[in-house]
Parts: structure tokens; C-alpha cells; sequence
């Protein structure tokens, strides 16, 4: 029996208990849009619904111009709109979401979100970054696809995205995936042609999330380098690709220039801690500038693989005889300076909250480090060292489990888009049984930035079909058809230029 086909029988069963109000759960509670809707559950969305049937509103009204639309829409404010050199409009907004979208009655925050609009007659994709929002125009991979419109939203707890006093219980996976379904559902008022959702790295966890609890909302999704770590006990994984990624000889030259920034850690750290009292930094969350110091370094070689090539190899300091000043200034371009400072992770503290009680991190074998570190690896590497310590933390173990179950049993239409030597694959999303039109592609080589666009060609025109498929563009079938013609990808513009820029960013996930 194929997931469509379940749920078509479930919802012929659900329906007549909906219609007497004899079955109510949390869903319900995060489809009211606006102040109206938090507070009732239901308001605003009835509203939606008439202003559809009537055409009250110039929401509905598909020759007012889309900034009227736009604010039309209950829930909706406009905050300021960006020109581009390319005919699209791009608006940056907020939407008014729940704090808990399971108890809306306990108020409401502002979340960010942009649009940036090609056209009515387009496919939408909605982008799940994970982090903070970019507010430059840009375009994703799948928006250059489909030449479609994009909306991407800002993610729960980043700032400023953030209530204020903020309940840090209510920033995880749930709540998350429900901020989206509430925007998607309000935003399909004014594009109505099909949707698809993507993301990178947490981004694209996010989006294998959101469809988890709302599989139908989208009509499929392309999650780019999404790590899936279900056992945070489990280290094996990410110990073995450390052991075996890219040649001998590279691997061997990134264990001793690390080891090397320990062994003159009396220099370099000293030089470390001038530098941070220069920029004003303060390690409270890490404790000290020698135990930020260690962490930096424990990065190196993790952050090396997730941002550079093989080829990058050669640009490695030679430990045995790189100067200080060399092996300082790889330290930097790799973990940045200050970058375990507490004014950089408060950039990120969303995310570390959430991978210390929902969504893991890795560890790793350091054998090569011992007699130089000066703390217990896992204690001071743990994503809970990079948490304020004001801020309560309890790791939730099903999370990821039940993702995990969900994209192997029920996962339909889903592509993920793996980088050969990206550390953060180690532990991807795979498929099962259930898995339905739904395919995992790695890039020979790539990194964290992988694409479909860097995909051997018969797979890059395969997925790309795929893609146009889902979006309403394209036929069944095409994709076979289409790897055999290998047709090529869309040329990059300015836009898709800064899309890629904002993906790559140096970010702890």
C-alpha cells in the first residue's frame, strides 16, 4: 500500500470525527494565522477562507500588485522591500507565530521571513536555512530550477526572530516544523501553483522536518548536505571517515599541523589571547580563553573537510617547518579567532541549544592529540559547553529516531544531496522500504557546498528533472529521459551568486 494511498484511508476515517469536533490535537492549534489566530486556533484561517470565497481582501485579488497582497495577508507585516537588478521583487517581512504553537494562548513573537516574487504563474520553493535570515536577494538551487519564487524564513531563537523573555523549551524541532506549515499555509492564499521546500545542512534537516509533520504541505523537498545523528553514543561513523577521507598523505598533514598548534600553544595561545582582548571577546559560556583556545583547535581539521577540497591540501602548513605566523593564520581561516568567544556564539546559541537536546553532535577519535590536550575531549567538544550555562538543557533521544523511522517508513518525494568528503554525511538520511520517489546523490569529492549542479552529469540532469518534476514542470518520466540527454543546468546569475554565498557561510553546522 503506497503512503498516498494510507492517506487517503486515514483521512476518509478522520473526516466524519472532524466534523463533530470528536478529534482535536496540537495541528489544529498551529493552523489559526495572526494575533487572532494564536490566541483562538481557528480565527484568522476562517477568515482566509471567506476573504478566498468573496474577494474581500486584495490578498485574493490576482491583479493588485504583490506588496498589497502580501500585507493583505492576516499575521503579515512588511518591513522593508530591496530592489534587484533582475525584475524579481523582493520584500523583506514578519509574521506573527506562536510562542508554543500547542498552547497559542501564551502569546506571540515576530519571526522574519523574505519573498522574493518571480511570478503567479511560477512554483514557489520555501527555503529552510536554519539560522539567521539572509536579507539580500538571493536565489536557492531548486528556485533557479524551477525559475520560481522563494520565500525563506528565518529560524525560531535566532535573532531576531526571538520572544522576548524567550522559553528556550519551545525552540526545537516541533515548533519549528509548525512555524512553517502556519506560513506556507497562509502564503499558498497568494501562490497557488505547487511548492517545494529545501535547505542546506541544518537548513535541510529542518526541511526533512517539516515534512515529517506535515508531509502534504509541499509537494517535495531537496535537502542538501542534512546530517541524521540518531545515536549521539555513536561515534564510529564520524572516526571512520576521519580515517579514510581523501589520501595518506593529506590526512596525515592536517593530524600534525593540529597537533603542532598545541605543542606551541604557549606562543600561539598568547597571541590568541591578545587578539580577543583586542576585538573585546569574554569566554564565559567556555570558561576560559585556554579551553576556547583547545576547542578552536579541535575544529581544525573538522572544519578543513566541511569547507575545503582535497586539492586544498598543499595549503596545509607543514608542521615540521611552518613558521608561527603560518600555522596562526591557518588556525584562523579555519576556526577564526574569535570565534569560540561568547559575542560569536550568541550568534549560534539557537542552534547549540538544539543539538544539545534534540539533535546530537559528533565525536570523534583524537588519538593523534594525546599528551597535549589539556581537558577531556568529550567534556569541553560537548554542544552543552557552548551553551550559557544559565540556559537548562535536557537531551531528548527519540527525536531523531522518530525522523529517522519517518523518511525509511513514510518519506515521499524527498531528494538529499550528499558531499563525498563533507564530514557532516557520515551520518546521512537514507531511505527504506517506505521510502517513496524519493534518492540520495553524493558529489565525488564535494564538500559541505555541495549541489546537484556539481553531480556527475547523468545524475545532475536525473535529479533536475526530478526537481521540475515536483515543481509541475515536467513529466513523470522525464527523468530518465533526461539523464540520457544530458541537458544542461541553468547558468548562474547575480542572484544565485549570493544564494550560494549565504549557503556557504562558516557556520557550526
Amino acid at each position: 500500500m503506497t503512503t498516498t494511498v494510507r492517506r487517503l484511508l486515514v483521512s476518509a476515517l478522520l473526516i466524519p470525527l472532524l466534523a463533530f469536533g470528536g478529534l482535536a490535537g496540537p495541528a489544529s492549534a498551529a493552523d489559526g494565522q495572526g494575533v487572532q489566530g494564536a490566541q483562538s486556533g481557528q480565527g484568522d484561517q476562517g477568515d482566509q477562507g471567506n476573504g478566498s470565497r468573496h474577494g474581500r481582501s486584495p490578498a485574493d485579488d490576482p491583479n493588485a500588485d504583490i506588496k498589497d497582497r502580501l500585507a493583505a495577508i492576516p499575521g503579515v507585516t512588511i518591513t522593508e522591500e530591496k530592489p534587484t537588478t533582475t525584475g524579481h521583487r523582493y520584500f523583506i517581512a514578519t509574521y506573527t507565530q506562536p510562542i508554543d504553537h500547542f498552547r497559542p494562548w501564551l502569546g506571540t513573537f515576530q519571526q522574519r521571513f523574505s519573498l522574493l516574487h518571480r511570478g503567479y504563474d511560477r512554483p514557489t520553493v520555501f527555503y529552510t536555512n536554519g539560522y539567521t535570515l539572509g536579507t539580500s536577494p538571493s536565489r536557492t538551487e531548486p528556485t533557479r530550477l524551477v525559475d520560481g519564487n522563494q520565500v525563506s524564513i528565518e529560524y525560531r531563537f535566532f535573532t531576531p526572530s526571538r520572544p522576548d523573555p524567550a522559553d528556550w523549551s519551545k525552540a526545537g524541532i516541533r515548533q519549528g516544523a509548525a512555524d512553517s506549515h502556519r506560513l506556507v499555509t497562509a502564503l499558498k492564499r497568494i501562490y497557488q501553483e505547487e511548492w517545494l521546500s529545501t535547505g542546506g545542512s541544518k537548513g535541510g534537516m529542518s526541511s526533512t522536518y517539516f515534512r515529517r509533520f506535515y508531509p502534504d504541505d509541499v509537494a517535495g523537498t531537496i535537502a542538501y548536505v542534512a546530517p541524521n545523528n540518531t545515536n549521539v553514543k555513536d561515534s564510529e561513523a564520524y572516526s571512520e571517515f576521519f580515517r579514510t577521507v581523501g589520501t595518506p598523505e593529506c590526512r596525515a598533514r592536517l593530524n600534525a599541523a593540529q597537533r603542532e598548534l598545541l605543542v606551541r600553544r604557549d606562543r600561539l595561545e598568547a597571541r590568541y589571547v591578545a587578539d580577543n582582548k583586542a576585538a573585546g571577546s569574554t569566554f564565559d559560556t567556555l570558561g576560559t580563553p585556554d579551553r576556547a583556545y583547545e576547542a578552536g583547535v579541535l575544529d581544525v581539521v573538522w572544519a578543513f573537510w566541511q569547507y575545503s577540497l582535497e586539492s586544498d591540501c598543499a595549503k596545509v602548513p607543514v608542521a615540521a617547518t611552518a613558521t608561527d605566523d603560518e600555522l596562526y593564520a591557518w588556525f584562523d581561516s579555519q576556526s577564526g579567532i574569535t570565534g569560540n568567544s561568547d559575542q560569536s556564539l550568541a550568534k549560534y546559541t539557537a542552534y547549540y541549544y538544539q543539538a544539545a537536546t534534540e539533535l546530537g553532535a559528533p565525536f570523534f577519535d583524537v588519538s593523534h592529540l594525546k599528551g597535549v590536550l589539556h581537558y577531556d575531549y568529550k567534556e569541553l567538544y560537548s554542544v552543552r559547553s557552548y551553551v550559557p550555562k544559565e540556559i537548562p538543557t535536557v537531551f531528548n533521544p527519540n527525536a531523531m529516531p522518530d525522523i529517522d523511522r519517518w523518511v525509511k517508513r513514510e518519506g515521499e518525494r524527498i531528494m538529499y544531496v550528499y558531499g563525498g568528503n563533507d564530514p557532516w554525511g557520515a551520518k546521512p538520511f537514507r531511505l527504506g522500504r517506505g521510502s517513496e520517489d524519493s534518492y540520495v546523490y553524493t558529489v565525488p569529492g564535494g564538500n559541505h557546498g555541495s549541489r546537484i549542479g556539481q553531480l556527475p552529469a547523468a545524475q545532475s540532469a536525473e535529479a533536475t528533472a526530478k526537481v521540475l518534476e515536483w515543481a509541475g514542470l515536467g513529466e513523470p518520466d522525464a527523468a530518465r529521459s533526461q539523464a540520457k540527454s544530458l541537458q544542461p543546468i541553468p547558468d548562474f546569475g547575480p542572484l544565485d551568486v549570493e544564494g550560494q554565498r549565504l549557503e556557504q557561510e562558516r557556520r557550526p553546522l
